[in-house]
C-alpha cells in the first residue's frame, strides 16, 4: 500500500516540555488512522505538524510526496479540524465559509453549500453563527475541512459537542469518505468511534507513540 503521510524522528518542544519524542510513522493512503491518548499526550502537536501549522525542531514531515516547511509551507490537500473551530459570530455559517473559501480561490458556492448539506446544516446555513449550539458549531467545522474536497483530512476530537445523532452521522459520512479514498487522520476520546472507524490506531503518551495496531 502506499504511504501518504510520513512521520520521521520528529520533535517538538515549548520550554521546559516536549510535546513530541523521536516520533515516526506512516500513515497509508485510503484507510482511518487513530491516534488515542490522554490529553496533553502530543495528539494535536502531531496534527499540527502535519498540517503545517508547526514545524518540528528536528525530524522531517512528509504529506503526499513534499517535506512540510522545505518543499511547502502547508500542504494544499489537506483539510482540517484541530481544537475549537473559530468562526466569526455574527456571519452566518454560510458567510464564515465564504471567508475562508476565499484564501485559496479554489470553491465557490456550490461546494460550500454542499459540504454544508453533508454536515447536517443545509438549512441553517444562513443562521448567525452565535445562534449556534456547541454541536452545530462543530459540524461546521467539519464542514470547513470538507468544502474544498481535500485528499487528506486531519480530525482532532471531531465529535466534540455532537448528540448521539450527530455521531452517528458523522461517523457514516466518514465512512462514506473513505470509501470515495480519502485518508483520514482520527484523534479521539472515544473508545467507540475508534473502534468503529479506525483501520488502524496508534497509542501516544508523554510525546511518544507507545503502540500500534495495525
Amino acid at each position: 500500500m502506499e504511504t501518504i503521510i510520513s512521520v520521521k524522528e520528529v520533535t517538538k518542544s515549548f520550554k521546559e516540555t516536549t510535546a513530541l519524542d523521536h516520533i515516526s510513522a506512516e500513515f497509508e493512503k485510503g484507510k482511518i488512522h487513530g491516534i488515542v491518548g490522554r490529553n496533553g499526550s502530543g495528539k494535536t502537536v502531531l496534527f499540527k505538524c502535519i498540517c503545517g501549522l508547526m514545524y518540528p525542531d528536528s525530524g522531517e514531515v512528509w504529506v503526499d510526496g513534499k517535506r512540510i516547511g522545505k518543499d511547502v509551507d502547508m500542504p494544499e490537500n489537506v483539510g482540517a479540524i484541530i481544537e475549537a473551530p473559530g468562526f466569526l459570530p455574527t456571519y452566518s455559517g454560510y458567510k464564515n465559509l465564504s471567508f475562508l473559501a476565499n484564501i485559496r480561490r479554489k470553491i465557490g458556492k456550490k461546494e460550500i453549500l454542499k459540504a454544508l448539506e453533508l454536515v447536517g446544516l443545509g438549512e441553517t446555513g444562513k443562521k448567525h453563527v452565535g445562534k449556534y449550539s456547541l454541536g452545530m458549531r462543530q459540524r461546521l467545522g467539519i464542514a470547513q475541512a470538507l468544502m474544498e474536497d481535500p485528499d487528506i483530512l486531519v480530525l482532532d476530537e471531531p465529535m466534540n459537542g455532537l448528540d448521539n445523532r450527530g455521531v452517528e452521522d458523522m461517523r457514516k459520512l466518514l465512512l462514506d469518505l473513505k470509501a470515495r479514498g480519502k485518508t483520514i487522520l482520527l484523534a479521539s476520546h472515544n473508545r467507540e468511534d475508534i473502534s468503529i472507524l479506525c483501520d488502524t490506531v496508534r497509542e501516544m503518551d508523554g510525546g511518544r507513540i507507545l503502540e500500534s495496531d495495525g
